[in-house]
């Protein structure tokens, strides 16, 4: 099998998977609060990548960052998972998953607005323009199509929906920066995460009764949301940035697949009906994040 048509298969897998999780949230949240579903999912997840790493050969990869690539993932910890996916988690529990779902992908054009501060970076009349088509669609979406009426499914819901890229868009920005490998870095994050979410469980909310049902809820999104596919799309890039991988521009771009392709579980695993405005709005959303992504051929 070629490198292209491997990195076009764990990159298909990735996404195809990556389409699931929404459902997998609010099925889970049916039987957990998200605080519950966060300590259940991120045990789960902790275990998947160390065993990823056991497979590898690189669990030793955690005592060679040394103390400041050790203290900078730790740090990173408090972002992801713990407020992350505690904001993200709240979000899906307030809206439907059609409306939560495309507004967290919403988190490359919140990206972009944090490095101007951040990086010192510079917007141009191009990326203002996808800025506002994305959240365009965020407000059609919010409002089922009627964006002059303001009126909400849950306004905290969207609020919490946007806060959530903005935690993820700052823990990007700030993970570029480690040397860390990735796998090994993403595990001390959420090893050292795992006991602020224990914490916030206990003050908050109540361990789970960890029945059946809410155990494979949790182990799903713990496996594929948090662990194993951060694995695959690793690999699928590293296949595609090989000179017979065809480049990673290609694999990158699958990505555009998964919100549509995860309306369509939304509408079958979870049972609701996929609003007209989902669509529209969700277009909007894309074609501001493809808007963002576009550069222009030089002449030669």
């Amino acid at each position: 099998m070629t490198d292209n048509r491997k990195a076009l298969l764990f990159g298909l897998a990735t996404v195809t998977i990556w389409s699931t999780v929404a459902s997998a949230f609010k099925i889970a949240l049916r039987g957990l609060d998200p605080l519950q579903l966060l300590l259940c999912a991120c045990a789960i997840s902790i275990a998947a990548l160390a065993l990823i790493l056991i497979v590898q050969g690189k669990l030793g990869e955690i005592r060679r960052m040394g103390r400041r690539g050790t203290m900078r993932c730790a740090l990173l910890g408090a972002l992801n998972p713990f407020l992350y996916y505690t904001i993200l988690f709240k979000a899906y529990d307030l809206l439907p998953a059609q409306e939560a779902q495309p507004i967290n992908y919403t988190w490359a054009v919140t990206l972009s607005l944090l490095s101007v501060p951040l990086l010192g970076q510079r917007l141009s009349l191009k990326d203002l323009g996808a800025i506002i088509l994305s959240y365009l669609g965020v407000v059609v979406i919010s409002t089922h199509g009627d964006p002059f009426s303001m009126s909400f499914s849950s306004l905290p819901g969207v609020g919490l929906a946007l806060g959530s890229t903005v935690i993820w868009a700052v823990y990007w920005i700030f993970n570029t920066r480690s040397k860390a490998d990735p796998i090994a870095g993403l595990l001390l994050s959420f090893m050292t995460g795992f006991p602020l979410i224990l914490a916030a469980t206990l003050l908050f909310s109540e361990l789970p009764s960890l029945e059946t049902g809410q155990i494979l809820a949790a182990s799903y999104v713990g496996l594929f949301e948090m662990g194993i596919t951060f694995a695959l799309w690793l690999t699928a890039m590293k296949y595609a940035a090989k000179p017979t991988g065809g480049g990673t521009a290609r694999v990158a771009n699958l990505i555009f697949l998964s919100p549509f392709l995860s309306l369509v579980f939304i509408h079958f695993l979870v049972g609701e009906t996929i609003h007209p405005a989902t669509v529209a709005g969700l277009a909007f959303i894309i074609a501001g994040n493809a808007l963002m992504q576009y550069k222009p051929k030089k002449r030669a």
